[in-house]
């Protein structure tokens, strides 16, 4: 008689078609946390999105994630508060009651401790940067942030990545990421070594926000199956110009207006005809966003 037991080969692809499983299913909770950002965290809600009991659901989808529901919830709400506290002159008040904050001094507390200055003082930052920008072009940055880019020449190795489209507002292609952690995690991707990438073909000030069209990767092996919505393609490659930021990714404007608009026309170099693209070089789920860390290269004909 044959043995009923499951072979090696058996075993292992059952377990791996488990993890993908479940994936799809944490990938339907980051989807709701997104759509609902401003909604009341209702685990047994959540729960039901995964198609999992109340019991088990958070361990589930922290074991899979990195990070708690709350964790995610408060990273995606100060990250949206970053930006409008850049693109808008919203009340602090009104942003710290939509980031779910009881009160403007929690809120305070809070954004300081990630983003590395109290909201008041981070938006004024910024408004001073773009009134020296609208006065000198060419100048938008202090003595300080200049001091702190450094560009060096260098050789990108085209790396193979599994890529995510996203359409829209380059502030919100962490939405894609999310989907592709979720997606990783499912195929027992999420090492050590995992490589994180984003391709933005458009520039953000050429056309509105709406029609922007940008990738978010992550580096994969060969033979690593991709499901349909999914493509692979590999990172421009060849000769670059290489800038390390350190900062909240709602701040990569300064580097990007200093690259072009200052390093690139004095370098005597020109750029190759292949989009810019990032590789963020520490975690944004257990990092405070001022000590990100994000690698930003532009090609460069040879």
């Amino acid at each position: 008689m044959a043995s009923l037991k499951p072979n090696a080969n058996g075993h292992t692809q059952m377990k791996t078609l488990t993890r993908q499983t479940y994936a799809k299913r944490i990938e339907r909770v980051v989807d709701y946390l997104i759509d609902h950002l401003d909604g009341d965290v209702d685990l047994h809600r959540l729960a039901e999105e995964a198609f999992l009991s109340p019991y088990h659901f958070h361990r589930v989808y922290h074991g899979m994630t990195g990070e708690t529901v709350a964790e995610t919830v408060r990273r995606l709400r100060l990250h949206r508060a970053a930006v409008k506290l850049i693109s808008s002159d919203i009340a602090i008040a009104t942003l710290a009651a939509e980031a779910g904050y009881g009160s403007v001094q929690a809120f305070n507390r809070a954004f300081r401790d990630s983003h590395g200055s109290p909201p008041a003082a981070y938006r004024a930052k910024q408004a001073r940067s773009a009134a020296l920008q609208e006065k000198h072009p060419q100048s938008s940055l202090t003595a300080q942030e200049k001091s702190m880019f450094k560009v060096t020449i260098t050789d990108a190795q085209p790396y193979r990545v599994v890529a995510l489209r996203h359409e829209g507002d380059y502030m919100n292609i962490g939405n894609a990421f999310g989907r592709l952690s979720i997606w990783a995690a499912g195929h027992g991707l999420m090492d050590a070594g995992v490589r994180y990438f984003a391709i933005y073909y458009d520039d953000p000030a050429a056309k509105p926000a709406s029609e922007l069209t940008s990738d978010a990767c992550l580096m994969i092996a060969e033979g690593v199956p991709v499901p349909k919505e999914y493509r692979v393609l590999h990172t421009p490659g060849g000769r670059c110009a290489m800038l390390v930021y350190k900062g909240p990714y709602s701040n990569l404007e300064k580097p990007y207006k200093w690259l072009f608009g200052e390093w690139l026309p004095t370098s005597g170099e020109e750029p190759d005809d292949q989009p810019a693209f990032e590789e963020y070089l520490n975690d944004a789920r257990t990092t405070p966003p001022a000590e990100l860390l994000t690698a930003i290269y532009v090609p460069l004909k040879g």
